[in-house]
């Protein structure tokens, strides 16, 4: 379970993110969607200790991030391109991130062979360096990299960004087989309403740091962010 309390954020006088309570559950496939500046990745920093918090603390399986670094053994996670490592090659990249998983080189080769289909062979073995690939192709390599040596927690900001509409179906499809046992909780941030609809048993509207909508995804959620949004 991640837990949230009391949580707040402010550069000098500006409040960018205000949750007084949040609980994630164990297992739960959950989606945090908002407009432009709505705290989404400031949350995640925060949940990934890359920013302190003004207030308050998060709570990752019984470890507060801010205090001792325990969680990041089962938490996987991809923000950006900045969690790469540009002069190396997506293979290199791999063994690397593996070697800090407990992860064999042979675990890592049949690890990476399962995702051949969404790599679509424009990454493996063409001996690019990261910083050489499109955007798209660096967030194929940052999502499969956040799935390494069987995580408990996925943090994935924006992961349909980038990616042409095949590659946004097979991604849903992995996040939903991630899911699918409850054995691991994802966390998504996205725009796309669509998707994160579709992969996300419960979505979080946050506006302007605040939590204005907990919605257990229905048939009907689509529809009611849309008209949300729309206003």
């Amino acid at each position: 379970m991640i837990q949230t309390t009391q949580l707040s954020k402010k550069y000098g006088s500006a409040a960018v993110l205000n949750i007084n309570e949040l609980e994630i559950p164990a297992g739960q496939s959950f989606g945090l969607v908002g407009n432009n500046g709505a705290g989404k990745t400031t949350y995640f920093n925060i949940l990934l200790d890359l920013i302190r918090p003004t207030t308050g603390a998060i709570v990752n399986n019984d470890i507060q991030v801010n205090t001792s670094e325990d969680w990041k053994s089962f938490t996987g996670s991809f923000i950006d391109e900045s969690f790469l490592i540009g002069y190396l090659t997506a293979e290199e990249y791999f063994e690397f991130v593996g070697d800090l998983r407990g992860m064999n080189k042979a675990d890592v080769t049949a690890f990476i062979a399962e995702f051949n289909e969404f790599f679509n062979g424009e990454i493996i073995g063409k001996k690019k360096y990261l910083r050489d690939l499109s955007k798209g192709n660096q967030k194929k390599v940052g999502i499969v990299a956040a799935m390494m040596g069987s995580p408990k927690v996925v943090i994935l900001d924006e992961p349909f960004a980038n990616l042409d509409p095949t590659t946004q179906i097979r991604l849903k499809k992995i996040i939903s087989q991630l899911t699918k046992n409850r054995e691991v909780t994802v966390l998504i941030s996205s725009h796309d309403l669509t998707h994160v609809t579709e992969v996300c048993e419960r979505i979080v509207v946050l506006d302007k740091g605040n939590i204005v909508k907990d919605i257990v995804t229905s048939e009907e959620t689509l529809q009611e962010l849309e008209s949300y949004f729309a206003v």
